[in-house]
């Protein structure tokens, strides 16, 4: 308890040394970054969880070098985004490890909840490797010289339903290791693995059966295999570390992160990370509504007896509890702040690798004969295919909300739907709520898509307009709107409310589709204008 109470008083001096520093820093940074979010960075050399409050769900990180790089589960969404930090508290996307799952009905969106989980990110021999299991098809596998890509083309490693949350290890003396749960989390098995990382040896070991034990991480120190293990299941779990002088155990276990009498329920399923100046630090989960599984940054240190410790003993129980501000890792105490989606884009980006910004994410597998950047320059278009709601819709382009408060605007030509067609801005949750623009009878109007019930709200008198939405995650409030000149805003209908839906937090995007038997006509969006208040 001493040694804690030491940490904060050091802390404490440590603030107050900076504000000339401070100072300097800020007349270098653009106006916007001037002003701290009531999360991440704080811009005086602490940060306050969530350092990354998006649904970056079961996030994985690994250091190289000077850079820090993360990975989350995406679940249905195309295709899984790498993350790239200086700092751990400001991230900023640098590329997508597959854009479509080949696999049976993915082109249809008939797999909600499923796709891609907890994955592992690893650098071994001068390679970066992500794994992660789809529950109904298998476990998968892709490799990169360089995390921002391009990335290899997934590789099924094993054809298996039921297998989720695997690790690769490898070892001093080159051999190669998988661990995984079953699905239901538990219990954790061990796989013998090829030295290129591509087959399974072997049918695995049970090493440890645990309360809803999952999305263990494989690390070794001081000759010690560690197991960090999440346990006690999504919204009110704890982190458990198991530790043995071989790799199949036996392993004793110690629990290391609990909630406590903190209000950061369930902090679990990370990834513990030794920083270039020795510190170490743990990021985790931390389930909210609808905002999604967020991400925190603890402080970590190892104890006299070989134990990681994560957060801070605050009742001397010899268990860490979450911090809610601490110092940022010293490697860049001053760095500016950066979000993974930019307050203003355009929807294209200048990427060879990714016609889109890295932040966009199809719904399912693209649909790309159905989409469509060169049709008009400068414009995303987007074909109606048919559906017979905007939840089975396949062209629905998304991305995570970020923040406890946030707005997105965009511009739409709908001059060229066909009657039947549907096309406009989405958010989404446990329920799709969207507003937009249809054509009936040859009339273009407003409408609003409420989970599948559409409603005319207003005619459409011009041929582009403008659509948004509110998104305000603290109160669990938000609301859409319409526009004919993209200064005056009228309501869509009710404030709502969102949860998480199939295990994914809430998001915004575009979409068109048509209730017609065969393809409709077209969409055509310009700006999408997304904004980070709090």
């Amino acid at each position: 308890m001493l040694e804690e109470r030491k940490k904060i008083a050091i802390f404490a001096e440590d603030m107050k040394k900076r504000p000339s520093l401070l100072a300097l820093l800020l007349l270098a940074m653009p106006l916007w970054a001037q002003q701290p979010l009531d999360w991440g960075d704080q811009l005086n050399g602490t940060y306050k969880n969530p350092v990354l409050c998006a649904d970056y769900s079961d996030p994985d990180v690994i250091r190289v070098a000077d850079k820090y790089y993360m990975v989350a589960s995406d679940f249905h969404f195309m295709g899984m985004q790498v993350l790239e930090s200086a700092d751990l508290v400001n991230w900023h996307i640098v590329s997508q490890v597959y854009r479509r799952l080949d696999l049976p009905e993915w082109d249809a969106n008939a797999h909600y909840g499923g796709g891609s989980w907890a994955p592992a990110i690893r650098h071994h021999d001068g390679r970066f490797y992500v794994y992660f299991c789809t529950p109904d098809e298998g476990l998968f596998m892709a490799t990169a010289e360089s995390a921002h890509g391009p990335w290899s083309q997934l590789h099924c490693v094993k054809a298996v339903p039921r297998w989720e949350d695997p690790c690769p290890f490898w070892d001093d003396d080159g051999k190669a290791y998988l661990g995984r749960s079953q699905y239901g989390a538990g219990p954790i098995i061990i796989h013998r693995m090829s030295a290129d990382g591509r087959t399974l040896l072997d049918d695995g070991v049970t090493v440890y059966t645990g309360p809803v034990a999952e999305g263990t991480k494989i690390m070794k120190r001081n000759g010690y295999y560690y197991l960090i293990i999440p346990e006690g299941g999504v919204c009110c779990g704890w982190q458990t570390v198991l530790r043995s002088r071989n790799i199949y155990g036996p392993y004793e276990k110690r629990v290391v992160l609990k909630q406590g009498s903190t209000p950061v329920n369930g902090p679990h399923q990370g990834a513990l990370v030794e920083a270039a100046d020795s510190t170490w630090w743990f990021l985790h989960f931390q389930e909210t509504h609808p905002a999604g599984r967020v991400v925190h940054l603890q402080p970590a240190r190892w104890t006299a007896d070989d134990w990681p410790l994560i957060g801070v003993d605050i009742d001397g129980n010899g268990i860490g509890e979450p911090v809610a501000v601490w110092t940022k890792p010293s490697s860049h105490p001053t760095s500016p702040s950066s979000l993974p989606t930019p307050h203003s884009s355009l929807i294209t980006s200048h990427s060879s690798l990714s016609p889109l910004g890295l932040e966009w994410q199809w719904c399912h597998n693209p649909a790309d004969s159905a989409w469509s950047i060169t049709e008009r320059r400068g414009w995303l278009t987007l074909h109606a295919l048919p559906s017979p709601t905007l939840r089975q819709s396949r062209n629905m382009l998304t991305q995570k909300t970020i923040g406890f408060q946030s707005q997105a605007t965009t511009q739409i030509d709908a001059s060229r739907l066909s009657d039947g067609d549907h096309a406009g801005l989405l958010c989404m949750g446990h329920r799709f709520m969207g507003v937009g623009v249809c054509r009936q009878q040859g009339r273009l109007s407003f409408y609003l898509d409420h989970d599948g019930q559409r409603t005319i709200v207003a005619p459409c008198p011009k041929k582009e307009v403008y659509l948004r939405a509110a998104i305000d995650s603290r109160h669990n409030r938000h609301q859409l709107f319409y526009s004919t000149d993209g200064r005056t805003f009228t309501p869509a209908g009710q404030p709502y409310t969102l949860r998480m839906g199939s295990w994914k937090g809430s998001r915004v995007g575009l979409f068109c589709y048509t209730l017609g038997s065969v393809p409709g006509g077209k969409a055509q969006f310009a700006r999408f204008d997304y904004t980070v208040k709090q």
